[in-house]
């Protein structure tokens, strides 16, 4: 999948994944990726709201997304040394959550992925999180540098939404 896929061009001031259509929230309108990531029954926690665990499923879901839109898992293994998540509102079913994904900084061997949760029913930012994944040899697994070629797609497809990451 290219960073130019139908899966996450703009076409007029709306993304597109799969078959769906969501209108881009002005509050990710900096972020490459958004992922769509409807909330089911069985998330909530006992005050019926999403239970915390879940949103680091979402954010692994929508980083391999993101990591897969760059074509970055050939070759190397990706390793999370960190992630964290920053709980703003409460989400509660039913809702679809649109995760907004950019590269905040990218290193030698490593880069920090931000997430944003926009909340459908709330047209809110429900929760805001980071991660940070290191790039391993497969063979060896030992610290693997991004190639040339790796680190030029990654700042075209944010570039896409005027956004560069620190480097």
């Amino acid at each position: 999948m290219s960073p130019t896929s139908p899966e996450h061009t703009k076409v007029n001031q709306q993304q597109v994944y799969s078959d769906r259509h969501y209108e881009t929230p002005v509050a990710l309108q900096h972020y490459p990726v958004i992922y769509p990531q409807v909330v089911q029954w069985g998330e909530m926690d006992a005050l019926n709201h999403l239970n915390n665990v879940v949103y680091y499923r979402y954010a692994e879901s929508a980083r391999i997304h993101y990591l897969q839109a760059l074509d970055l898992f050939e070759g190397s293994a990706i390793l999370l040394a960190h992630s964290s998540c920053q709980y703003l509102r409460p989400v509660t079913y039913p809702d679809t959550l649109l995760i907004g994904l950019r590269c905040q900084r990218l290193g030698n061997t490593s880069l920090i992925i931000e997430y944003r949760y926009y909340s459908q029913q709330q047209r809110e930012i429900v929760a805001e999180a980071e991660a940070v994944i290191v790039r391993l040899d497969s063979h060896s697994e030992h610290k693997l540098p991004w190639t040339a070629e790796e680190r030029s797609r990654l700042l075209a497809l944010e570039a896409q939404v005027d956004h560069i990451p620190e480097h």
